[in-house]
């Protein structure tokens, strides 16, 4: 059986070197920090995410395959914070010191963000809770982020093609000039929004809504990944209609007849917002995830059906 995977790992690494020999091949804990270092790589990176775009934390479950690739890769990139507890498991079996936290090889994109909530108390568990214990980790979901990401990007490539950093720099600066320009206009279509409270599903989206002016009064989950009691349900209702809370956000993976109760009973509108890129259709880069929750939430909180 052993020799049977290794067999199948050495096939794997084999095709994903000889592919594209010169291109720098980089595996990501997330369709979002693909995207993100595709659009620096270009031509010049072969990038997988081991994650889906929409996972249960505790249940990504990694190929023997993604396993070679990552044995092969010149790159790890990941969120960091406590967002990927299953990655524990993924270094054990590669069992590489380049991918260990602070390898050489291994690039935590958390340690240039303002990251929030960091007060939290720093409780952290391979297999419990995803409790969030270092702060909340999806600051992806503040467009301004992808300026101090994708910088940490560019100078992990430029370090393995030091040739190619000006190539890299001016994919980054093609990135953020769009990025400005669509942020300019997202703005504007939620600016009527601003101020507006709204109770999210699961702590997915304080990043956001900071950066466009949403008020997150309130999760569904009493913690993250906790789900809730009748109890706790009723006494959120409650909160929500002295709040005057006039939207739910939830994703493609809440529990659709919970987030429904929620707004049902409190008068709310229900909103489902993408966490990540490749959660819709149209989310097909980092830009488009954006366009997609903006016009959704823009709709939402107008009235519209």
């Amino acid at each position: 059986m052993l020799r049977a995977l290794a067999l199948v790992l050495a096939t794997a690494a084999s095709a994903w070197g000889a592919a594209a020999p010169d291109v720098i091949a980089v595996v990501t804990t997330s369709t979002d920090l693909k995207a993100l270092v595709a659009a620096v790589g270009a031509g010049r990176v072969a990038v997988e995410s081991l994650a889906p775009p929409l996972h249960d934390p505790h249940a990504v479950e990694i190929t023997p395959g993604q396993l070679a690739r990552l044995r092969s890769a010149a790159l790890l990139v990941r969120i960091g914070l406590d967002h990927e507890p299953w990655l524990g498991r993924v270094r054990a079996a590669v069992n590489d010191p380049r991918f260990a936290p602070g390898g050489p090889n291994d690039l935590d994109l958390s340690r240039g963000i303002d990251v929030l909530q960091s007060e939290s108390p720093r409780v952290r568990s391979e297999r419990g809770v995803h409790v969030h214990g270092f702060g909340n980790p999806h600051y992806w979901l503040d467009p301004m982020n992808a300026r101090p990401m994708t910088q940490a990007i560019v100078d992990a490539l430029a370090r393995l093609a030091p040739g190619e950093r000006e190539t890299f720099a001016r994919n980054q600066a093609r990135l953020l000039a769009g990025l400005d320009a669509d942020l300019a206009r997202w703005i504007v279509a939620l600016a009527p929004a601003r101020g507006a409270r709204v109770v999210a599903y699961h702590d997915t989206w304080p990043y956001f809504a900071r950066r466009f002016g949403l008020v997150v009064v309130a999760t569904i989950e009493p913690a993250p990944g906790v789900p809730p009691s009748a109890a706790s349900l009723a006494e959120l209702t409650a909160r929500m209609k002295e709040a005057g809370v006039k939207l739910v956000i939830a994703e493609p993976s809440s529990n659709a007849s919970i987030a429904g109760q929620v707004a049902a009973r409190s008068g709310a509108r229900l909103v489902t917002l993408v966490p990540s890129v490749g959660g819709d259709p149209e989310a097909r880069d980092y830009p488009g995830l954006f366009e997609v929750n903006v016009r959704r939430l823009a709709r939402a909180l107008a009235g519209a059906p």
